[in-house]
């Protein structure tokens, strides 16, 4: 069964992971939340429930990989101590073993990308005693021969494994998408098959309600 999340009063919420949990947040007009997912399900969260006085942060930062978050991991998630703690985080892994040029050697292959995301997630347990929200990476494409597609499934598998082994809450993105993608083109979804556009996000953040339990 999934397990939910239990949200108490004055608890924290950090949402981390790279471009698409960024979406702007450092634009005077978007500041603190951007305005993509984390926008849209921390203010529903917040009219929700305004009775719990409820403090939501946005840590993502544009092009990161696992490696990127590693090495913000203690500044940027574990030292705001947060009640619940949600990642995305991954697809710019994928996309930087397709374009080698693009990454810098920062994309960690599949391997380790997951011995690098457990840990990250078994100190966020131990220092935190946080509850986890992982969102699956995703790709909004109807061509299972795109090679971002195939590339990424790999580490939406991982995704999935680490949820089950963490009791973390899954948002399942990828089968979703799958499901829709032919009565909702991709180029509805996004301008590059990753990046939302903001309807997306709007509909990322239902998902990630939904599958949270709030």
């Amino acid at each position: 069964m999934q397990p939910a999340i239990h949200l108490n009063r004055n608890d924290k919420i950090v949402f981390a992971g790279d471009s698409i949990t960024d979406a702007d947040r450092h634009h005077p007009a978007y500041a603190p939340l951007g305005r993509g997912y984390v926008h849209f399900a921390a203010n529903t969260l917040l009219a929700t429930y305004p009775q719990l006085n409820l403090s939501i942060i946005n840590t993502g930062v544009g092009g990161d990989t696992i490696l990127d978050l590693q090495r913000r991991w203690e500044a940027d998630c574990l030292s705001y101590k947060s009640d619940v703690l949600s990642v995305l985080i991954g697809i710019n892994d994928a996309w930087y073993l397709t374009t080698p040029s693009r990454g810098n050697g920062k994309a960690a292959p599949p391997e380790q990308y997951e011995v690098t995301y457990d840990q990250l997630l078994l100190k966020a347990r131990s220092r935190c005693d946080c509850q986890i929200v992982l969102i699956e990476p995703f790709v909004f494409s109807a061509d299972r021969q795109n090679q971002l597609l195939s590339t990424a499934k790999p580490y939406i598998t991982i995704v999935r494994e680490l949820a089950a082994k963490h009791g973390a809450v899954l948002v399942a993105l990828q089968e979703q998408i799958d499901k829709l993608i032919a009565q909702v083109p991709s180029e509805r979804w996004a301008d590059d098959a990753v990046h939302p556009r903001q309807w997306a996000h709007a509909w990322i953040a239902q998902r990630w309600l939904q599958a949270a339990g709030l």
